[in-house]
């Protein structure tokens, strides 16, 4: 269940059970010779004013002082960094699963109307509650994410996620053609709103701030122009928006900017491509597109289940690995069919599969956490269990149902191997096998079968 929001300070507390983090990206190695994997058995980690600040073995004597701090017992639970998931539509949560169209006639039969709802303040709080609350209930605990273009709904994402101290990256859609009225801003109105948001709550605790522009068509060279400079000119912001997700897609980007070489230049020219843009899906670029996103540092976040579940087309994540690439995981939600990045990488190694490649649980996880956290520049903070850090963390049941505790059982045995247990768990595991989820140390979730 999701837990009250009663945020507060948070004081300190000692968590145990078998953790798995990354010190490194284990790359598409076989998965006995992946780099990076850390995993240590029956420890403790300690928790103070949400930030760790000690991981130790469980039968080492706790520091002076930390007799009486509280713990958590998971001991036979995963313990992992919260994930990160780069590209997500809080409104979409309206529209998941809806049925039989391709991307742009999916944007304009469920998404539009459904972001329409979002100029009221009361549907937007209730949204964003709704949204975060979701995200935490399925083991995410930083996440990039599009609102709508009304300025209340950026609000109402940041002020929810403030009020527990979670690392969130948003802005209001920049969106001024292309769409239905209730949809549109315009050029002058949209650069107050966004440096309005900049100016409340960019740097604010953990917000980040986000030029969010939706996608090339549904904006005029003149608001593409605003957006690039917002970018250079406000220190430490993002920027998101989506390219070559289809093929559909990519023509009538060619038709609208004829004189661009490719989608992607038509942001890069402008300026909106450096090392905070994450862009969503990058299915079909050339070769020049991606020395563009190797030379600016910028991240491709794949969508998996999205891009099955649209038939946008399939992410060649090992190309683009080999080609020096930052590529973070993403659900895409409501394109995609769940919150869940468990459910995602099993849809990724799908994809992966089809291509000739296998995706190792490593890597998967590492793109989920650690990977993501350093492609967005805050690897000092986030994706790893480690001192100094927030205290962000998914706990996890190994399986869940008869099926999945017999799989366990046997990846446990004498034969088995780690990368076994954890790869079964993650293709057979779902939001269901979440026992808690902490946000800089406070519990926002925490399943009924461990209360």
């Amino acid at each position: 269940m999701t837990l009250p929001a009663t945020p507060g300070t948070p004081g300190r507390l000692v968590l145990r059970g078998d953790l798995l983090d990354f010190t490194a990206d284990p790359g598409f190695a076989a998965p006995h010779e992946a780099p990076g994997v850390r995993w240590r058995t029956d420890h403790r980690v300690l928790i103070d004013a949400g930030r760790i600040v000690a991981v130790q073995p469980a039968d080492q004597a706790l520091p002076t002082g930390w007799g009486d701090a509280p713990e958590q017992d998971h001991r036979g639970r995963l313990l992992m960094p919260g994930f990160i998931d780069t590209h997500v539509h809080c409104p979409q949560l309206d529209v998941i699963a809806s049925f039989g169209t391709e991307l742009l006639d999916w944007l304009n039969t469920y998404t539009f109307p459904a972001e329409r709802r979002y100029a009221d303040p009361e549907v937007s709080r209730i949204g964003a509650e709704r949204f975060l609350n979701a995200l935490w209930a399925h083991g995410t605990t930083s996440a990039v994410v599009f609102p709508t273009v009304h300025k209340v709904s950026a609000d109402a994402l940041f002020e929810r996620a403030d009020a527990h101290d979670m690392r969130l990256i948003t802005g209001k859609v920049l969106m001024d053609r292309h769409a239905p009225e209730g949809l549109l801003d315009d050029v002058e109105q949209a650069e107050r709103d966004c440096l309005d948001l900049i100016a409340r709550w960019h740097g604010n605790g953990r917000q980040a701030y986000a030029v969010t522009v939706r996608f090339a068509p549904t904006s005029t060279p003149e608001q593409l122009v605003m957006a690039g400079a917002l970018c250079r000119s406000q220190p430490g912001i993002y920027m998101q928006t989506h390219v070559a997700e289809n093929r559909s897609e990519v023509q009538w980007v060619s038709e609208l900017f004829p004189d661009a070489r490719s989608y992607l230049d038509v942001y890069d020219r402008d300026g909106l491509i450096g090392p905070r843009s994450v862009l969503a899906h990058g299915i079909w670029l050339d070769d020049r597109d991606h020395a563009v996103l190797r030379e600016r540092g910028a991240q491709i976040a794949h969508c998996p289940s999205s891009n099955l579940f649209l038939g946008s087309g399939l992410f060649d994540w090992a190309r683009a690995q080999r080609e020096g690439l930052h590529v973070s995981l993403a659900s895409d939600v409501g394109g995609g069919t769940s919150l869940s990045m468990l459910r995602n990488m099993a849809d990724a190694y799908k994809i992966q599969a089809m291509q000739g490649t296998r995706l190792s649980a490593w890597k998967a996880l590492h793109a989920a956490t650690l990977g993501s956290a350093e492609a967005l520049g805050l690897a000092h903070e986030i994706g790893q269990i480690e001192p100094g850090h927030m205290a962000d963390f998914a706990i996890w049941n190994w399986s869940h149902g008869d099926v999945a505790h017999h799989r366990d059982s046997l990846a446990r045995g004498s034969h088995g191997s780690l990368h076994e247990r954890v790869f079964a768990w993650m293709t057979l595991g779902d939001e269901r096998n979440l026992a808690a989820t902490l946000v800089a140390g406070q519990t926002v979730f925490q399943s009924a079968s461990v209360m």
